[in-house]
């Protein structure tokens, strides 16, 4: 099979493919897969400027341009610790091959997504497709590939076929499993369709105008003998042909599975130059992605996500509640309640309205020149409050940061190693089981008087804080600062009054 063309050596092929082609015009090539290909291989191609016309074509697509930058910064190309902040940098740093190759994976997977077909069939093809493009990744970079972008997309497209039959020939897929049956598609495609599920691709591919080596890389390559050499193009194949053959295992998610995907280890490893131990350490790093990624497979088991994805909206909305009935008390007892009075109850509805693990009010102590926990709440916090205290002199840290700034600071991951020097010492030796946290500066004329932190730890489900939560934290922020503000006007009175 070469790049550019395919005929089909019989009538019936030739109808299946024409039948294909109308409907994949009535319906829309998946449905804008083609144009976006046309653009980012006439960037590959180009003679003249190639690194301006693949720049070009990466920044007019956002999703595209984020992932080209964070690629270029990872670990297996920022070898001279240089952070990478132009897609025309990243261009040079990557080489235009591999930016081409991320990009045709990203929008194989765009165009897949988008065309939502109602058979299931398609839905399932889709995500084994995906999944293999994950597993491709992991080994190519267990093996330091160069070419592992490239990896992706061959192994993507390696059932590409099954794929096109899928979305765009329902009804004949469905003759295929009635002669074949679920899983056994291909030994009935010759007689049903005058091709072979593999010939659907490479006619597909061609028609795409695919290069001749991503085309190469689509072909099934078994394993071969310890010690043959392989070429570069059978080694990629041979990646391609695993990965997708691991996808289609690791999809159900089931002893069966599991046991070839084991085999296919032990036939791929010398081929592939990965020990088997490094091939199984790659295939769990796929899994994990697919756990989060993939939607309706087994292996991400959707039924489970979706169960705690309700429990989470339904505590999330339970807590604006009290956190709402928190905010009505507080402006009641605001005309006579004190400062203190007020941060105490601040400091329980935020507790109980987020389901904070621990939940701790800071005053500052203008004689001390320090901050000092003042009320604790959670396991373990009151018995390590003594020592929650530092100087109110500033330090590059966190703390200080939104003290400074006078807004909320919310932290997604304070493990970070990045990040760890921005914690001070203070708080690595009392509150560092957190995984995440808020921070509400407290500031009264310009003036910090004290700061409220609440954080959660590995007990509660990764948590992102919207708008509304937002709202909520600097409603009350602002009922506390009123309320130092309103004592200050009442010992202002009392003074002139003495």
């Amino acid at each position: 099979m070469k790049a550019g063309a395919f005929t089909p050596a019989t009538q019936l092929g030739k109808n299946t493919l024409e039948l294909l082609w109308a409907r994949t015009r009535q319906q829309g090539d998946m449905p804008g897969f083609a144009k976006a290909i046309s653009a980012i291989l006439g960037a590959m191609r180009g003679e003249d400027d190639r690194e301006f016309d693949m720049t070009q074509t990466v920044l007019s697509d956002p999703v595209l341009t984020q992932k080209v930058l964070r690629l270029a910064n990872s670990g297996m190309y920022s070898a001279f610790g240089q952070s990478v902040n132009t897609v025309s940098k990243a261009v040079l740093v990557l080489g235009i091959d591999a930016i081409g190759h991320l990009a045709l994976g990203l929008k194989l997977i765009e165009e897949l997504s988008h065309a939502t077909p109602d058979s299931v069939s398609a839905h399932i093809e889709m995500e084994k497709a995906v999944l293999a493009g994950m597993v491709a990744q992991q080994v190519a970079s267990s093996a330091a590939s160069p070419n592992a972008e490239q990896a992706v997309v061959c192994s993507m497209l390696h059932t590409l076929g099954r794929m096109m039959v899928t979305f765009y020939m329902t009804d004949f897929w469905a003759t295929l499993q009635a002669h074949g049956g679920p899983g056994n598609e291909s030994a009935a495609a010759p007689a049903i369709l005058g091709l072979t599920l593999e010939e659907v691709g490479y006619a597909t591919a061609a028609h795409w105008g695919l290069p001749a080596h991503l085309i190469s890389g689509m072909r099934p390559m078994e394993a071969t003998a310890a010690g043959v050499e392989v070429s570069r193009a059978d080694w990629m194949a041979g990646l391609c042909t695993m990965a997708a053959r691991c996808a289609d295992s690791l999809w159900h998610d089931d002893a069966a599975g599991a046991a070839v995907v084991t085999t296919l280890i032990g036939q791929y490893s010398d081929m592939l130059g990965v020990a088997p131990e490094g091939l199984v350490e790659a295939v769990e790093r796929a899994k994990e992605m697919a756990a989060t990624d993939l939607s309706i497979a087994p292996l991400s088991k959707p039924a489970e996500r979706r169960a705690k994805a309700l429990a989470s909206t339904r505590m999330r909305a339970e807590g604006n509640r009290l956190l709402i009935s928190g905010l009505s008390d507080m402006r009641d007892a605001l005309p006579t309640a004190s400062p203190g009075q007020m941060v105490s109850m601040a400091l329980e509805t935020l507790y109980r309205g987020f389901d904070f693990s621990r939940a701790v009010a800071f005053v500052h102590n203008l004689k001390e020149h320090q901050y000092a926990a003042r009320i604790s709440m959670g396991q373990g916090a009151k018995e390590l409050q003594a020592q929650m205290a530092f100087a109110d002199s500033y330090e590059p840290n966190v703390f200080h940061a939104a003290l400074s700034s006078d807004r909320v600071i919310f932290i997604e991951n304070a493990r970070d190693p990045k990040f760890a020097a921005k914690l001070p010492a203070w708080w690595k030796a009392t509150l560092s089981e957190a995984r995440c946290f808020v921070i509400l500066p407290l500031l009264s004329k310009g003036q910090a008087t004290g700061f409220i932190y609440g954080d959660w730890d590995d007990s509660f489900p990764p948590i992102q804080l919207n708008q509304t939560e937002f709202g909520l934290i600097n409603d009350i922020r602002a009922l506390l600062v009123k309320s130092v503000d309103l004592r200050h006007q009442r010992e202002l009175i009392a003074n002139k009054v003495a």
